[in-house]
């Protein structure tokens, strides 16, 4: 692939390479997030059988504290492995944070208490939070101007196919055991063997990085501070707030979501909650890719700021109904569809947005702090289960209420600047 096809000054054919970084990228993002959200669907049986309690808000205490470790090191991995994609490449980083999760996701099968299991989902999380911002990168700088939007669509396309994944190992192997549902996630290791053979890294970023080479590396704190420089620091700024008001509001709910589930599962004199939450998050994940595929023309027709406006105010809508009018199961399960088209599919804005906002030789940097930033923000919301639930009495109120988050990203969005049609920064 030409420098000049990726920046669109070329040819805008679509080369064997750039179908391969898509492959790879789409493959990683997916099994990314299918890592990341077996530990969501098996975190009521887990923690009940690794704390011998049944008691719900225990449980909801104790999951909740696991996922905010998870989501931190999720944050904090991110952060890291973003800087390192920046120095030493988007592929090789790749590899590296997919065999991380991967391992350390099967490894959680084997825990034997509840602080095992956050140790090990810990770990886990520090490779899922970099492979996200490696993947943008890569994809970003290897397509055409003319595609690129589509591209990037696709590829985030895959978190909600992950996440189906991860609702089908569960409904196939959770009556079995948590254990098995968990050992599923050291599957994906497989992908970085196709990344190790067949994706080198793009020639944007070798030419960008011999040049800072060349004028004399300053450093990988250098790297960092640069998205603080006075040039990108706005850019930053809204980049972790658009991505913090989504995500808070969208694991406020997800979080909370599964035990409300066994809730109504009780109340309606049933006894399989595992099948119900499979089908739940599975027809919401349908839902996502919906959301996915229709913002490949929302955003080039409202611009990338006007469509995740309009994802964010149909996030908020529709979590508000979830949680506040719904009281039966098949109600729910049916509006996990639109629930998925919004709170998930808002999401692919930023597969988009996120890396048109900053130049290349700082992309995987920008776009990974503030994607990863928000997700450390984001972890101090499952410790709160505990009161939350004391301050609001149940758990869709207490989901509903994070709801609020989104009015942020619904003012902060306009605040940054709309890079429809602007060719990668160099």
């Amino acid at each position: 692939m030409s420098y000049t096809s990726a920046a669109g000054t070329g040819s805008p054919s679509i080369t064997r390479y750039q179908w391969l970084t898509l492959v790879s990228a789409f493959l990683g993002w997916a099994f990314d997030s299918m890592d990341l959200n077996l530990y969501t669907l098996v975190m009521v049986p887990s923690v009940a059988e690794l704390t011998g309690t049944r008691d719900p808000g225990t449980i909801a205490h104790i999951g909740g504290l696991i996922l905010a470790i998870k989501l931190l090191c999720w944050g904090i991995g991110g952060i890291f492995f973003g800087v390192i994609a920046d120095r030493f490449g988007r592929a090789r980083t790749m590899i590296i944070t997919i065999v991380i999760y991967a391992a350390f996701t099967g490894l959680s099968g084997l825990a034997q208490s509840w602080t095992q299991l956050a140790v090990l989902q810990g770990i886990a999380g520090f490779g899922i939070g970099g492979e996200w911002a490696a993947g943008a990168a890569l994809l970003a700088e290897t397509w055409p101007e003319k595609h690129r939007a589509r591209a990037m669509q696709v590829m985030q396309m895959a978190f909600a196919v992950g996440f189906f994944f991860a609702a089908l190992a569960n409904l196939v192997l959770g009556p079995i055991s948590w254990r098995w549902v968990l050992a599923a996630g050291a599957l994906p290791a497989v992908v970085s063997l196709i990344i190790r053979h067949y994706v080198p890294e793009p020639e944007r970023w070798r030419e960008t990085r011999a040049k800072e080479e060349a004028r004399g590396d300053a450093g990988a704190m250098a790297t960092f501070k640069a998205i603080f420089a006075p040039d990108l620091r706005r850019k930053t700024i809204v980049g972790v707030l658009v991505s913090s008001a989504m995500m808070i509001g969208c694991w406020g709910g997800l979080a909370l979501l599964p035990n409300w589930i066994n809730q109504l599962v009780r109340t309606s004199g049933g006894a399989n909650g595992v099948q119900v939450i499979s089908y739940a998050f599975m027809l919401m994940m349908v839902g996502a890719i919906a959301g996915y595929v229709s913002l490949i023309w929302f955003t080039e027709w409202l611009g990338r700021r006007g469509a995740y406006f309009l994802f964010c105010l149909g996030a908020l809508a529709s979590s508000l109904y979830l949680f506040m009018v719904i009281t039966d199961l098949n109600t729910l399960l049916w509006f996990m569809l639109v629930y998925g088209y919004f709170v998930i599919g808002g999401f692919g804005t930023f597969a988009l947005y996120l890396p048109e906002l900053f130049p290349t030789r700082v992309r995987a940097t920008g776009q990974g702090f503030a994607w990863n930033a928000a997700r450390c923000i984001t972890a101090a919301g499952p410790l709160l289960v505990g009161t939350m639930l004391a301050t609001f009495g149940s758990f869709p109120a207490a989901a509903a209420a994070t709801t609020a988050a989104y009015v942020i990203g619904l003012v902060a969005i306009w605040f940054g600047p709309e890079t429809k049609g602007q060719p990668l920064e160099d």
